[in-house]
């Protein structure tokens, strides 16, 4: 980098959870920044209002209060065990303020271009024309804005969507429904469908495990994490055994038996669509083999007449702004050092790029320090900053438990959570970098 680069400030784009937690991270050291998001507030994707969310109004979280949330700042003890999208706007809307946050954020800007320049720093195009230089770039600007939507041979007479498009269950009244894809958004979408469609259908590639909300009385997450820290293997077997006691064989309901163990793949935290499947409001369906005029054919054999197709089949990763060759891509997936460091390019930097098997907030806080205590090293600690450089381009360590992940574009960017932190703490102790501790942040709330 040139002399002076590294006095330039860092840039951040997107104000969803991920950005925030990156701006908190860079504020508590006195990095300086400047935040861009496109719509008016902060929230991302759990803001109803932002054009192009996926969030539909039956939307909770999937991780419960306790075990998500920033690091130091819990979510309110009045929230249900599974905070609906409002709380959950309403809670970052809260962080942001109480962090201190707002004053660097550009609202109303968006992020057209950005690429490297020849001295080390970034130059960033808004979609205004604008022009301005920084040190680094932090893309955090979500994974689940550009949907993916397949296609099955022959022609429909009927609506075909993808779910980015679904907000209210009113939709579904009087209509016949099949929700295509079975990942959490596409089983809750389905229950709402369940519940208010003349008729519902939910169609699987493959078996899935379906782990309830709660176990015993407890959020199943909380469950986990108040239990003896295992051997994976042992892990795999008991909890397979306490899900096959409380749950019983999925081909009962119709639905495929899983061609993979316990957390193999990410599971399904639902306990609405056994409900609805039990009691014959729902159908399970194989896979898709096309469309004949008002009829869906499954690749079984049977037919069924639809009105609406639902294709709840997941999103593109893209990160449009920053040059394709900037980042090594696999299955879709930017291939990121510890799901944040471009090992290809220099002091570029992405937050919320992972699939894992745990809450993501607090996780993105241990990210964002990594990164803020990196940036700060090129400043303060040369040495160390461009040891932990040739680290980002040589270390491999696996961070997969002995887990074998199902083979997907959704897992190439997978890790399991207790062997990705224990390797972020071994290399934070190696570096010697500061511990998240409570009241590592009270400052920025004085």
């Amino acid at each position: 980098m040139s002399p002076g680069a590294e006095d330039l400030p860092v840039c951040i784009v997107g104000a969803g959870p991920a950005g925030l937690a990156a701006a908190r991270a860079l504020r508590r050291l006195g990095i300086a920044y400047e935040q861009f998001e496109r719509h008016r507030d902060v929230g991302g994707i759990w803001d109803l209002e932002n054009p192009g969310t996926p969030m539909y109004r039956s939307a909770h979280f999937i991780s419960s209060r306790r075990q998500s949330g920033f690091f130091d700042y819990p979510m309110p003890d009045h929230y249900p065990d599974y905070p609906g999208h409002r709380q959950i706007l309403e809670y970052a809307r809260a962080f942001a303020r109480d962090h201190g946050l707002y004053a660097a954020i550009r609202f109303g800007r968006a992020v057209e271009q950005a690429e490297p320049v020849d001295d080390g720093s970034w130059r960033v195009r808004l979609a205004d024309g604008e022009t301005r230089r920084y040190r680094a770039l932090i893309c955090a600007s979500g994974s689940n804005w550009h949907p993916y939507l397949p296609r099955h041979p022959g022609d429909f007479a009927g609506e075909i969507r993808h779910s980015v498009s679904y907000r209210d269950p009113e939709e579904f009244r009087g209509r016949r429904v099949l929700v295509i894809g079975a990942g959490n958004s596409g089983c809750d979408i389905a229950c709402d469908a369940a519940a208010n469609a003349e008729a519902a259908f939910i169609s699987l590639r493959r078996g899935y495990h379906f782990i309830p909300k709660h176990i015993f009385g407890i959020p199943a997450d909380e469950f986990a994490e108040r239990g003896p820290k295992l051997p994976m293997w042992l892990e795999q077997r008991l909890f397979g055994w306490m899900l096959r006691l409380m749950v019983g064989r999925l081909s009962r309901f119709g639905l495929p038996e899983p061609d993979h163990r316990i957390f193999e793949s990410h599971p399904i935290l639902n306990s609405q669509l056994l409900h609805y499947l039990q009691h014959g409001d729902i159908a399970a369906r194989g896979d898709v083999a096309g469309f004949e005029g008002g009829e869906v054919v499954f690749r079984d054999g049977r037919r069924e007449r639809i009105d609406l197709v639902l294709y709840a089949t997941g999103y593109q990763w893209r990160i449009p702004y920053v040059p394709e060759s900037c980042f090594d891509w696999d299955g879709g997936r930017p291939q990121l050092y510890l799901t944040a460091f471009s090992a290809r390019t220099r002091n570029l930097f992405g937050l919320g790029y992972l699939e894992t098997n745990s809450s993501a907030y607090t996780l993105f806080d241990h990210i964002a320090q990594l990164i803020a205590n990196h940036l700060d090293d090129q400043v303060r600690r040369p040495d160390r900053a461009a040891a932990f450089t040739q680290q980002i381009r040589e270390d491999r360590t696996p961070l997969h438990n002995g887990l074998r992940f199902v083979d997907s574009p959704r897992h190439k960017a997978y890790i399991e959570i207790a062997a990705y932190k224990r390797h972020i703490e071994h290399l934070r102790r190696q570096m010697g970098w500061p511990a998240l501790v409570p009241g590592y942040f009270a400052a920025l709330r004085a």
